[in-house]
């Protein structure tokens, strides 16, 4: 507990981050079979995922 609440704040985002772009790329690859479409969906991160959820 001897971390700043900005640090703590910090983390969280990384975190999501990370989390997001693992998620954006194994399902775009579950869809499209493509390394590369995996790729640049993995670095739109959250975006990619919430289009997806929205579209299908």
């Amino acid at each position: 507990m001897g971390e700043q609440p900005n640090s703590a704040v910090k983390n969280t985002v990384k975190n999501g981050i990370t989390f997001g772009s693992a998620l954006a790329m194994v399902i775009s690859y579950t869809n499209w079979h493509s390394v590369g479409w995996a790729i640049i969906h993995g670095l739109m991160s959250w975006v990619y995922v919430i289009y997806y959820l929205l579209r299908y």
